[in-house]
């Protein structure tokens, strides 16, 4: 179908996370030369090259970029405001002065935390940035750094959009954790804010292959594009006992409301850093994709084909 360039390298930076991996697997399609940077880089094609390197150290960025015709900024920082504020402007500085240099396409993974939160019921790629939490300051400063390089014309860009994610050997997807994994692990769903509220999921295999398909694609440069996501009016409570019942048991669901979650959040890692995102779970969660869709067609795995999958997987 897409004809590989054998000349082209295309470099991930965070390599080895949820989106990036299978990545890895799709780009071998368009380029026999990809190169893994993370600080433990581990090979998912046979040819891959691995580089170790730091990406809040501007020197690593430079020579893991190097070479690059296109750049992948895949990274995932620890789940944490404070580390977040530190590493991300770092990052996202290294990485478009490195480009820039050595005049590589970047491809940007980013997440919804910058939009209004009053707007999440119905959210397309010209949703106002309006971010209530920590996390969300910080994405919209770390894209905004990218948009305003991309409007000066200094650097070919794109940012491809997510929403919350699941999918096979995810370990840190919502989803995956508080659902797949406590029903393996005999214990009941849990779920935050309220389960009778619409919640979309973005198929993590879909991301990877919709963002290699963009970063390969001339025209789709300089914009911001939502990843294909399934158009579901599926609840909390629907996406439980969908998973329930691939893997055979009782959807038994614990709500965790939001007064909960900062008790727990004493005893529970995470908890406190995920207590400003749960306006995400208190109403209707809404990712359009359509704009990817109208322009290269569907490739979006239904959600009953991706629970089968993340079962399949955890076996």
């Amino acid at each position: 179908m897409f004809g590989v360039n054998t000349i082209m390298m295309q470099t991930i930076l965070g390599s080895g996370g949820a989106i990036a991996e299978p990545l890895a697997e799709e780009l071998i399609k368009y380029t026999d030369k990809i190169r893994l940077v993370s600080r433990n880089p581990k090979k998912v094609n046979l040819n891959d090259e691995l580089m170790a390197a730091d990406l809040t150290q501007a020197a690593e960025v430079d020579k893991a970029v190097s070479g690059s015709d296109i750049v992948y900024l895949m990274v995932g920082y620890t789940y944490k405001a404070k580390i977040w504020a530190v590493e991300w402007p770092k990052t996202m500085r290294n990485v478009i002065d490195a480009c820039k240099k050595y005049h590589c396409k970047l491809v940007f993974f980013d997440n919804v935390y910058m939009y209004d939160p009053t707007k999440v019921g119905h959210m397309t790629e010209q949703t106002p940035w309006k971010p209530s939490s920590k996390k969300g300051k910080i994405r919209a400063e770390t894209a905004k750094m990218l948009m305003d390089e991309i409007n000066a014309g200094q650097i070919r860009a794109i940012i491809a959009r997510s929403a919350d994610f699941y999918g096979p050997n995810t370990k840190n997807g919502v989803l995956n954790v508080t659902v797949f994994n406590n029903f393996k692990k005999g214990k009941p769903a849990q779920w935050l804010g309220s389960t009778s509220k619409r919640h979309t999921f973005t198929y993590t295999v879909d991301a990877a292959k919709a963002t290699a398909l963009l970063a390969n694609t001339e025209d789709a440069y300089n914009q911001v594009w939502h990843l294909p996501t399934y158009d579901t009016q599926m609840t909390g409570k629907d996406w439980v006992t969908q998973i329930a019942k691939e893997m055979n048991i009782s959807p038994k669901i614990q709500l965790l409301p939001v007064w909960m979650m900062g008790i727990l959040g004493l005893f529970v890692l995470g908890l406190t850093e995920l207590k400003e995102m749960v306006y995400q779970y208190t109403q209707d969660y809404y990712f359009d994709s359509n704009k990817f869709t109208k322009r290269f067609g569907s490739m979006i795995t239904p959600p009953e084909l991706g629970i089968k999958e993340v079962v399949e997987s955890m076996k």
